[in-house]
């Protein structure tokens, strides 16, 4: 195997690109919003929330990877985060292909209490105000949901490659 692809499907490597990707997923989203004009709604900006999370994660998890348990430990509380940004991000496309015009949920559930207040504490980041069930912007066919949908799977697939990968 080259030494590029040996360093980067190591743990570590693994890590860097992981909170790498997510930065960057999370200034893409800024920058589109800002750009097009689009409204986020609470379920993604939820899934930003879980981004930045990912991205201070990966930050402990690199400097951790010397370590085998505390390693392994933040691999699976990594991957534990992206599978979550999995569940989410699979609703909002379940809600923007199939429950057209349906809201987020038929109640306000806590995490909507939360978004809206980290909303009123930094708009441009945390502000919702669009419709879980507009596509709204696509790329190739795909919604900004669906992206996201896959970039979370391939976190999730890469932290248990490192939760299970000797260094």
């Amino acid at each position: 195997m080259p030494l590029a692809s040996a360093l980067l499907l190591a743990p570590r490597g693994l890590f860097a690109v992981t909170g790498a990707t997510a930065l960057g997923l999370v200034a893409g989203g800024v920058v589109l919003a800002q750009t097009l004009n689009l409204a986020a709604c609470p379920l993604c900006i939820l899934q930003r929330m879980l981004y930045l999370l990912l991205v201070l994660e990966s930050g402990a998890a690199w400097m951790l990877a010397g370590s085998k348990q505390p390693r392994r430990l933040m691999a699976l509380v990594m991957a534990a985060t992206a599978a979550t940004g999995v569940w989410i991000a699979a609703y909002q496309t379940w809600l923007q292909r199939f429950a057209k015009g349906v809201n987020c949920t038929a109640d306000q559930p806590w995490w909507e209490h939360f978004v809206n207040w980290a909303g009123t504490r930094w708009p441009m980041m945390f502000e919702a105000s669009g419709l879980c069930s507009e596509a709204g912007w696509k790329f190739l066919g795909l919604s900004i949901a669906e992206w996201s949908l896959t970039a979370f799977s391939a976190m999730t697939l890469a932290m248990l490659v490192a939760l299970l990968r000797k260094p």
